[in-house]
């Protein structure tokens, strides 16, 4: 298990955690939470081994194998398959290990290698790194395509599968959700329920660690408390014990007034000098219980739309894409025909990479429609929160450079005040006082980023709200906010997002985005997940079978660890048809033409052919043998048995590997030779 006691954690002059004590049983879900900078990341540093306590005692199991996501953009030209492959740290080892017994011609390594490969799951460990990539979004096309061909969100996406690739007995896991699509979240999560080790989870979203965590572990002000339950739970106990402190609180509060009171009686009499001074010790001792401090919630609310067009906006059989450097258009969705109402509340949901991003970004008219039209409503005012904040943010300028930027942008038709003390103060109201409001918007955090973007929506007074992704880098207190603030908003939502929380509290109508079209999706969240789940099981289905037909189709040799394919002559190019029949020759003169054509090609090839036939005779034999012996390697044996194994293995496979490059040279000469006979 791992424990705490007494741990001090510092990261520079802040003491994070200030002498804490907790426990961590093996096999729990822990999910753990607080805001944003009280140290949720640098308890994640302190478990990795990257910082050390400051003081007290932190203890976890030498032997637990631990995996977490890194956090860097992966560089290289590496498949996405071999990418994730690699993340089995295992697999790697043996695999080395392998090598180097090989290498030396050490027959009791190979064998023991051998045997270690079929622990490690080698002979399915392509096919879980596939899976895995699969359920997080990719398409069976791009499994063999260069890791640096992706975008960096996709490349996160593979980094995560990396970690989940990895044998572990910890798995860390910090905001794993940021980067994926409801539909990768909903494989994600059902993966994570089957997890068999220790997982602590950092996320804001409350659905996702109610699905996941039995137990939470809440950071604030410097203390580390351990709740039993879910998110959801915790928050119930939470309630509860905040509570009772503040009914402990004012009953100690009560009784100590009353003390206070006979004190400053009684003090200055002789008869009772005694009995004020025994109350005196007695409020000196007693354990003082604080108050319930209050954390400043982060609250806001939309202004009062100018007006309500309705409708907001028509769309008529439109077409939605881009257009490249060179001009050149590329349509993602057709035939589109939705009208916006005043008023409504649109969930849009769809996979990543179907157009969901796109048909935002056309509303938002940062791009165009290729086609058909889209008639706005009059006086349509649309507040546009891109998926990355620095779309629309500068990053050398600081808050209060945007808001002058945009008051000026606005003029005075906004009816809004200019003057830069105004603008502070409504900066400060959210949350960007002091200093920050000169602070580079490139220097800040991703939720300092999200609060500037929505304070610029709030200001402009939107009727219209486009919402791509608001809540990737929100805490949990920020997105309530959020969900309250749209949930009394007088104007049309349009949403995007993967957090189930607030698309179930702010969305009354969805959107489905894919293979093409938009369309109504007739049913709630819980549909949609089935459908999700659904669709998951039918693509996985549809990549194994594609795997087993370009298997059937194509020979390839195999990998030295499996067995070798059962090589027939079927799969050998057959002599093409003849010429079809020229004018100037009668139908006796061309079979007798055809006939002496076979012939010599039966003359040329029956050798190779006859010599294919002994290979796949042979093949066919090693293929057995490697079976036997890998078997064999996995029982119980004599060292000299070992040995004698992993020569013979070794033999086995060096052999095939030469019959299967010989089996191709064939196969290519009897191609030759058939181009050549047509000709």
């Amino acid at each position: 298990m791992i424990t705490l006691k007494n741990v001090t954690l510092r990261r520079g002059t802040k003491v994070v955690l200030d002498s804490v004590s907790t426990t961590i049983n093996p096999g729990e879900s822990v999910g753990l939470v607080g805001r944003n900078g009280a140290g949720k990341s640098s308890l994640f540093a302190l478990l990795s081994g990257k910082l050390h306590e400051d003081g007290g005692d932190f203890h976890i199991p030498s032997s637990w194998r631990m995996a977490e996501v890194a956090q860097s953009m992966p560089e290289t030209d590496q498949s996405a398959t071999d990418f994730v492959l690699e993340g089995d740290t295992r697999l790697a080892e043996v695999q080395r290990q392998l090598a180097e017994a090989e290498a030396s011609d050490d027959g009791m390594a190979i064998a023991h290698a051998y045997s270690d490969l079929h622990d490690a799951g080698a002979h399915d460990a392509v096919a879980r790194a596939q899976a895995l990539i699969l359920g997080l979004g990719f398409r069976v096309s791009e499994l063999d395509q260069p890791v640096n061909s992706f975008s960096g969100g996709w490349r996160m996406r593979l980094q995560l599968a990396r970690a989940l690739m990895c044998p572990s007995d910890l798995l860390l896991l910090d905001e794993p959700t940021n980067h994926l699509d409801l539909d990768a979240l909903v494989w994600l999560e059902a993966w994570l329920k089957r997890y068999a080790g220790t997982m602590i989870v950092i996320s804001h979203d409350r659905e996702f660690l109610d699905a996941i965590t039995n137990v939470t572990l809440q950071i604030q002000q410097g203390e580390l408390n351990r709740y039993g339950g879910n998110y959801s739970k915790f928050e119930e106990l939470r309630a509860q014990q905040l509570e009772l402190q503040q009914a402990s609180f004012a009953k100690q509060q009560e009784k100590m007034a009353h003390l206070q009171k006979f004190i400053d009686r009684f003090k200055a009499k002789a008869s009772k000098a005694k009995q004020a001074q025994s109350r005196v010790k007695q409020l000196e001792r007693m354990e003082k219980i604080g108050p319930v401090l209050a954390e400043a919630d982060f609250t806001f609310e939309f202004k009062e739309p100018a007006n309500l067009p309705n409708p907001m906006l028509a769309i008529s059989d439109a077409s939605f894409g881009y257009v490249d450097d060179e001009g050149t258009p590329t349509t993602i969705l057709t035939g589109v025909n939705r009208s916006v109402l005043a008023g409504q509340r649109i969930g849009i949901l769809g996979a990543n990479g179907q157009g969901k991003s796109t048909l935002v970004k056309t509303i938002a008219r940062t791009m165009k429609a290729l086609g058909g039209s889209i008639t706005e409503g009059k006086g349509l005012n649309i507040g546009y929160f891109a998926q990355q904040e620095l779309d629309v943010l500068r990053p050398s300028e600081h808050p209060l450079e945007h808001m002058i930027r945009l008051a000026k942008e606005l003029g005075p038709d906004a009816k809004q005040p200019s003057r830069e003390q105004d603008l502070r103060s409504y900066l400060g109201s959210f949350n960007f006082t002091g200093d920050m409001v000169k602070q580079a918007v490139g220097t800040m955090s991703g939720g300092e980023k999200a609060r500037l973007v929505l304070a610029m929506i709030v200001w402009q007074r939107p009727n219209l709200l486009l919402l791509d992704e608001p809540t990737n880098h929100l805490d949990l207190a920020t997105r309530e906010a959020l969900a309250m603030a749209l949930n009394d908003f007088d104007g049309t939502v349009m949403l995007v997002s993967h957090d189930r929380a607030l698309l179930r509290s702010v969305c009354e109508d969805f959107w489905m985005v894919g293979r093409g079209v938009v369309g109504p999706f007739d049913g709630d969240l819980d549909d949609y997940q089935r459908y999700l789940l659904e669709e998951s099981k039918r693509l996985r289905e549809e990549a194994r079978l594609a795997e087993q037909a370009l298997a059937s189709q194509a020979p390839a040799a195999a990998p030295a660890a499996t067995p070798a394919p059962v090589v027939t002559l079927a799969s050998v190019a057959a002599p093409a048809p003849a010429p079809a029949l020229s004018p100037s020759r009668d139908g006796r003169e061309q079979r007798k033409l055809d006939a002496q054509t076979r012939q010599q090609l039966a003359e040329k090839t029956r050798p190779l052919k006859k010599e294919l036939e002994q290979i796949d005779k042979r093949l066919t034999a090693l293929s057995a043998e490697r079976t036997q012996l890998e078997q064999k390697l996995t029982e119980a044996l004599p060292p000299a048995e070992i040995a004698e194994c992993g020569r013979r293995l070794k033999a086995a496979n060096d052999e095939t590997e030469k019959l299967e490059e010989r089996w191709l040279e064939i196969s290519s000469e009897l191609e030759e030779i058939s181009a050549a006979s047509v000709g």
